[in-house]
């Protein structure tokens, strides 16, 4: 690393897609204690030219120039935004260049490329971070604590809704690009399943749903999946593109339970509701920024030499409970997990408050949702 000012991490952003325009690239203003944006990397050249003068970003290429891009020194890390089937391709073109990787989620389409990947890092000598935004987010890490501390007795019950309908054409729904219900929403519920209970799924079971709509021709509209996990306790969820937009879990306890609405979103306030021996307490989590805290916090692994959490190992982890519940659909009846072991777990530690993101003008990059 040759940055001039070994406090900011430099960045290339790779994918200028809706989730990008209006959620990433203008997170760096709130994350400029350390981190720093400066090249664009798209197939679209309009969206290229259109945003490098938005924010002020003097490099940018297409996809056949990031080896270039990166190769030139002028870059710390890669933000990759690009669909599920290509993170692999993209981790491996800057471990190449010795350039970190932060990766939305799912960190690849399949484990075995997920292996590859926390593979070719360790080769590498790089850091890579799965972008997982509710592990630094005030109003999921105030029910982990909550949980933690006892507050609804022992968790033994979790379910959720995460839902949309999904406009046609939309990458979310093209197989071969990895998209779909399960992996594109689904694997929220299953995280957050993770760190609620604080363990690992040691049983799958679901049912897998194509629907009637062309839009959903070779992947799933619905998924209905149980989790079994160790001490008796079940998480259950259905994710579907093609269903009005629900977004909310429920944890419930031997003592009472607690439920958060708009629980996945990242441009809307969440309410959560709080029920203990019949009395009920409500507390409004107002927009923020959920993607600053995900820069600052890689920046300060690169900068201090630290193993980011959420890492790549739990990229994988969820990874490897979407391929057993896409088995169990499949095979139409339950299958048993091999959890891995995980010690990082996400805490209040991580939470980073950030103001809200003011409202976007897209170039090319509609929402996903009709």
């Amino acid at each position: 690393m040759t940055n001039s000012n070994p406090r900011k991490v430099r960045y290339a952003v790779m994918g200028l897609g809706n989730i990008a325009q209006v959620a990433v690239l203008p997170a760096f203003a709130h994350a400029a204690q350390n981190s720093e944006l400066v090249a664009l990397i798209s197939s679209d050249e309009r969206k290229r030219s259109a945003l490098a003068q938005r924010y002020s970003v003097n490099i940018t290429g297409s996809y056949d120039d990031l080896d270039r891009i990166l190769a030139s020194g002028a870059i710390d890390a890669l933000y990759v935004a690009t669909p599920n089937t290509e993170h692999r391709r993209a981790l491996e073109r800057a471990a190449r260049a010795r350039v970190h990787v932060l990766c939305e989620k799912p960190l690849a389409a399949t484990v075995a490329d997920c292996r590859s990947m926390l593979q070719t890092a360790r080769d590498a000598d790089i850091k890579l971070m799965t972008a997982y935004r509710l592990h630094f987010e005030q109003a999921n890490l105030r029910a982990v604590e909550r949980l933690r501390r006892g507050e609804i007795g022992e968790p033994r019950i979790f379910s959720s809704v995460f839902c949309q309908q999904v406009r046609e054409g939309d990458i979310r729904t093209r197989a071969d690009l990895g998209g779909g219900a399960l992996f594109d929403m689904g694997i929220y519920c299953v995280n957050a399943a993770r760190y609620l209970f604080q363990d690992e799924p040691i049983e799958a079971a679901a049912m897998r749903i194509q629907g009637q709509s062309p839009r959903f021709s070779g992947t799933d509209e619905l998924t209905s999946v149980i989790l079994r996990f160790p001490e008796d306790r079940i998480a259950q969820f259905t994710a579907s593109q093609g269903a009005a937009r629900v977004s909310e879990f429920r944890v419930v306890g031997t003592l009472g339970d607690l439920q958060l609405e708009a629980a996945y979103g990242y441009h809307e306030r969440s309410e959560e509701t709080l029920t203990i021996d019949g009395k009920t307490k409500a507390t409004t989590t107002p927009q923020h920024d959920q993607f600053a805290p995900e820069l600052l916090h890689f920046s300060r692994c690169i900068l201090e030499d630290l193993e980011p959490e959420p890492s790549g190992d739990e990229g994988l982890a969820d990874v490897q409970i979407l391929e057993a519940i896409v088995q169990s659909a499949a095979l139409g009846r339950k299958v048993t997990l091999t959890p891995m072991q995980r010690s990082q777990r996400p805490s209040g530690i991580l939470e980073m408050r950030k103001p809200p993101i003011p409202q976007i003008d897209t170039v090319n990059a509609p929402p996903p949702s009709k």
